[in-house]
């Protein structure tokens, strides 16, 4: 069992209609009324193998949203969530007694990915709390964190099925009371095909925003291969420190890495120098995780499509957690999942992160790296590996070219190319310069300045 809390408790208990899922979860009604709120939510992780990881991964969703606490967990058997009858008789029995003889418990978060409404609807009649699915959580976590315009549609567009689902029942429930639809004066539609159309304009509405918002990325992700900087994709199972990395990394100050789940929606990108000198952008990206909503999963799926654009990709892992083998296959599943090209999966290189929790710790696999972004242990290896990785996957080269400095090109060098090194020869009127670029922008110079 777990409670969460949120101020001091509710004088009476009663569960909101299901259309009012969504607000409530943001505020609750007594915070709407200016009153402090108290949320103090038993939840139940389903009994599986792993049922310990589950509670813990369960446990951090619910202290990702504000002011909400775990107090308390139990582990109890499920039928299939979409039944009706989640719970075997006793064990419904139990919990029902358990959860109104505790004037603490305000809420319920049972850690199935999503219940049917029917199931929703008759254990909040039980329990005289709103119960949460996993589907709820995470979608708030996500509307809580979105930061950019493109999170939020993409939040908006997950929750639409949330809203229709609701919709739907509510009107039967009025159709079973009333005896049949009724209908907006003459429009010949009835309330619920009203409502349809506008969740059906809606959808449209926000894909087409999205994919406005997505044409507007590649161009800009074309501009950026056309200039040439190198991508490296930066992935990971959520809260394993990958936004710490990035920062590492770039020395980007105005990146804020915070320590929950899900504190990054969004792909954003970070200019970095490796040791040569050259130039490539980090992208960091949203985190994985087990079981993720499967509505959640089709309308962040865009978002993850830029790794495929990328040159390399790095997976970060968090080796202090006690399930990072299970995080590690829920990643590389999620990666397939995305049809990325084999020369991509085939390079990818793993960083174990927060090395410095594990004492002694060194990595069992034999190309990993062991780091510690947060204090900054393993760096300058990392770079390294990097480096070398990003050169053999975009075809760069060393080379060391021989220019007048009375020309163009030692400028066009600096412009075009990763400049290394630059020997001048007074005597000659010329410099040894020593550049990495692309075969693509070897054959410009050579076309440029012949000879």
């Amino acid at each position: 069992m777990w409670c969460c809390r949120r101020g001091p408790p509710h004088k009476h208990r009663q569960p909101s209609r299901p259309g009012d899922l969504a607000r409530v979860h943001q505020a609750g009604p007594d915070r709407a009324r200016g009153r402090p709120h108290r949320d103090t939510s038993l939840t139940l992780s389903p009994s599986l193998p792993k049922a310990e990881w589950q509670v813990a991964e369960a446990k951090a969703l619910v202290h990702t949203l504000d002011n909400w606490s775990v107090v308390e967990t139990m582990v109890v058997p499920t039928k299939t969530p979409d039944r009706k009858l989640i719970f075997g008789k006793g064990t419904l029995e139990h919990l029902t007694e358990r959860i109104r003889g505790s004037p603490e418990i305000t809420a319920v978060f049972l850690n199935v990915e999503r219940m049917g409404t029917p199931t929703k609807k008759e254990l909040e009649a039980a329990w005289g709390v709103q119960v949460f699915d996993r589907f709820t959580v995470v979608l708030h976590i996500f509307r809580c964190n979105a930061r950019t315009k493109e999170a939020r549609l993409q939040v908006a567009l997950a929750e639409l099925p949330l809203l229709r689902s609701s919709l739907r029942n509510d009107t039967a429930s009025l159709d079973g009371r009333a005896g049949g639809s009724r209908y907006i004066m003459g429009s010949g539609e009835s309330f619920v095909q009203v409502q349809q159309r506008l969740f059906k304009e809606k959808e449209m509405k926000i894909r087409k925003a999205l994919e406005r918002l997505r044409k507007k990325r590649h161009l800009l992700g074309t501009q950026r291969r056309r200039r040439e900087f190198p991508v490296i994709s930066v992935v990971g199972y959520t809260n394993c420190g990958k936004t710490t990395l990035v920062k590492a990394l770039t020395g980007d100050a105005a990146i804020q890495p915070r320590d929950q789940l899900f504190a990054t929606l969004d792909v954003t990108a970070h200019a970095g120098l490796l040791p040569c000198h050259m130039t490539v952008i980090y992208m960091d990206t949203i985190g994985f995780l087990s079981q993720l909503p499967h509505g959640l999963i089709e309308s962040f799926s865009a978002t993850l499509q830029d790794v495929a654009h990328s040159d390399l990709i790095v997976h970060v892992r968090d080796v202090s957690h006690p399930e990072t083998e299970l995080q590690k296959a829920s990643v590389l599943s999620t990666l397939r999942g995305l049809r990325l090209p084999a020369r991509l999966l085939d390079s990818v290189v793993e960083v174990h992160n927060k090395a410095d929790r594990v004492p002694g710790y060194s990595p069992a696999e034999p190309h990993a790296l062991a780091v510690s972004a947060l204090l900054g242990q393993g760096l300058e290896e990392l770079k390294a590996r990097l480096e070398d990785v990003v050169l053999r996957a975009t075809g760069r080269r060393v080379l060391t070219l021989r220019v007048r400095l009375a020309g163009p090109q030692l400028s066009w060098l600096h412009r075009e190319a990763t400049v290394q090194d630059v020997e001048v020869l007074p005597e000659a009127g010329a410099a040894d310069v020593k550049v990495i670029m692309s075969s693509s922008a070897y054959g410009k110079f050579r076309k440029l300045f012949p000879g």
